[in-house]
C-alpha cells in the first residue's frame, strides 16, 4: 500500500468537540466546516487565497448543524439537528430558514453527515444521538425542497459521497464498520445496495468520506488515526497518518482542488488522551498528489 505524501499540517487548532462537514465554496475561495456538538459554523480562507491573512471566522448557532453545501442561487442548504434548512451566513450571524423535520416522531434522532451530488441534490443521514438504536435513515432533498427517505436501519449514518460520474453513491454504517455502494439512477434513485468495504476492528470506524477525480474513495477513521484511500474495487491503495485518533471527514479544496482538508474531534477522549493529542479537534490539510472532482451546488 502506497504511503501518500507528507505529514498533514494543522491550519486551525480549533479544539472542536466534533469537527465535521468540510466543504469547499469556490465562489468564496473558502472552506466551511462545523463543530456539531458546540453548534458552531467555521469558515477558513487559506492564506494563498486571502493575501496571506489566514482568515478564520466562526458563528455560534442556536441549533446543531452537521453539514452544509452551497446553493446555486446563493447561501447554503444544510442538515440541522431535526431536519433540513437553508442558511445565510453574514457578518452579523447565520440566518436559518427551516425546511421541515422528517423525523419529528423520533426525538432521540439527529441529522448527521450530508453532501450534494453532481445533479444538485442534497443527501443527508439521520442517526440515534445516543448511538445505540438503528433508528437512522438516509434522505435526499431535491431542488424543489421536497425530501424522500431512501434507506434505513442505521445507528450512525456517515459520509454520503459520489463517484465522479455520479453513478455510484457511497454511504456508511459507522457502527457496523461498513461502507455500502449503491447504483445511482438519473432520477436520484439508489439501487443495488451492496457492501463496498468492511473495516477490521483494529482500523477503527469509518466516518466521513470523499472521492478523488480518479474515482478512489478516501475514508476517514474514527479511532483509527488516519485516512485510507481505496480503489473503485475496494482495495486499500494509500494511507495518510494523523497525530489524532478521531479523524472525521475530508474534502478536496483550493483553486486546483488538490488540497485535502481534514476535520477531527476531541469527543470521547480522556484527559490523558487529550494531553497526548493536543491537536485533536483541529483542521488539517495536505497535498496527496491527486485532485478532487468539482464540488456540487444545491439546485434549490
Amino acid at each position: 500500500m502506497q504511503q501518500l505524501q507528507m505529514e498533514p499540517e494543522c491550519v486551525w487548532p480549533a479544539a472542536a468537540t466534533l469537527g465535521e462537514g468540510p466543504v469547499w465554496v469556490a465562489r468564496e475561495r473558502a472552506l466551511y466546516w462545523v463543530d456539531i456538538k458546540r453548534s458552531v459554523l467555521h469558515r477558513y480562507c487559506p492564506p494563498e487565497n486571502s493575501k496571506g491573512s489566514n482568515e478564520r471566522s466562526s458563528w455560534q448557532l442556536d441549533s446543531q448543524l452537521s453539514a452544509i453545501a452551497p446553493r446555486a442561487g446563493g447561501g447554503f442548504v444544510g442538515a440541522v439537528r431535526d431536519g433540513f434548512a437553508l442558511l445565510f451566513p453574514d457578518g452579523d450571524g447565520v440566518g436559518i430558514e427551516p425546511l421541515g423535520s422528517p423525523e419529528s416522531d423520533i426525538p432521540g434522532n439527529r441529522f448527521n453527515d450530508g453532501k450534494v451530488d453532481a445533479a444538485g441534490r442534497f443527501w443527508a443521514g439521520s442517526m440515534d444521538d445516543g448511538e445505540e438504536e438503528p433508528t437512522g435513515a438516509l434522505y435526499r432533498l431535491d431542488p424543489d425542497l421536497n425530501w424522500q427517505r431512501l434507506d434505513a436501519d442505521y445507528v450512525i449514518t456517515n459520509g454520503p459521497t459520489f463517484s465522479p460520474d455520479n453513478r455510484t453513491l457511497y454511504h456508511t454504517d459507522t457502527l457496523k464498520r461498513t461502507v455500502y455502494a449503491f447504483d445511482l439512477e438519473d432520477d436520484g434513485s439508489p439501487r443495488n445496495k451492496r457492501v463496498f468495504l468492511q473495516l477490521p476492528e483494529e482500523s477503527g470506524y469509518p466516518d466521513g468520506m470523499t472521492v478523488d477525480a480518479e474515482g478512489c474513495l478516501w475514508v476517514c477513521h474514527w479511532d483509527g488515526w488516519g485516512i485510507t484511500r481505496f480503489s473503485p474495487e475496494g482495495e486499500a491503495i494509500g494511507r495518510i497518518e494523523l497525530p489524532v485518533a478521531n479523524v472525521t471527514s475530508c474534502t478536496f479544496a483550493g483553486p486546483d482542488l488538490d488540497t485535502l482538508y481534514i476535520t477531527t474531534a476531541r469527543k470521547g477522549l480522556s484527559d490523558a488522551e487529550l494531553a497526548d493529542q493536543p491537536l485533536a479537534g483541529g483542521l488539517f490539510r495536505c497535498r496527496p498528489g491527486v485532485r478532487g472532482p468539482a464540488p456540487g451546488l444545491f439546485g434549490g
